[in-house]
């Protein structure tokens, strides 16, 4: 029988490159993303929605595109983000421009090793924890970290961008 070919990803490999320490945690993916695809993500790996942080992408009104990082089990609160960022007004960009703007598929977004460094913004809840899961940047494998390498590693501001 084959061996399993190992995962390696845009963004493990920055993350390599920087000697920052990751836990690559693997999870079977079904193809299907939807609304609730973090949840799931969480509930197939065993890490807390709360500690299982994912990836937006946002256009702000006048900055442009920006990045932000919540817990799954949260709504991005687009007026508290733009105000963290300078900006007048925020929103979601469609899901069509993910791959060209960021180099990664709907599902598969890490704010680590994207095609371009774009402002990046994390919800303050990531420093309630020892470690943080983010996507690998493809379906089917999260990294834990600590958040403050993910703050480091992506020049990040935090600040509390989720709804109340």
């Amino acid at each position: 029988m084959a061996k399993k070919k190992q995962i390696v990803t845009n963004a493990m490999r920055h993350l390599q490159a920087s000697k920052i320490d990751f836990e690559a945690v693997e999870y079977e993916c079904d193809g299907e993303i939807g609304e609730d695809f973090g949840m799931r993500i969480s509930e197939k790996t065993g890490i807390p929605p709360e500690q299982s942080f994912k990836t937006l992408v946002v256009r702000g009104a006048k900055n442009g595109i920006m990045v932000a990082c919540i817990p799954v089990n949260c709504e991005v609160d687009l007026k508290k983000l733009a105000a963290l960022a300078g900006d007048k007004s925020a929103e979601m960009i469609h899901v069509k421009e993910l791959l060209g703007l960021t180099g990664y598929i709907r599902g598969g977004v890490s704010p680590i090793g994207m095609k371009k460094k774009y402002p990046t913004y994390i919800d303050e809840r990531c420093m309630n924890f020892d470690k943080m899961a983010i996507s690998a940047g493809i379906c089917g494998c999260t990294l834990l970290l600590k958040p403050a390498d993910v703050v480091k590693e992506c020049a990040a501001t935090v600040g509390d961008i989720v709804r109340d």
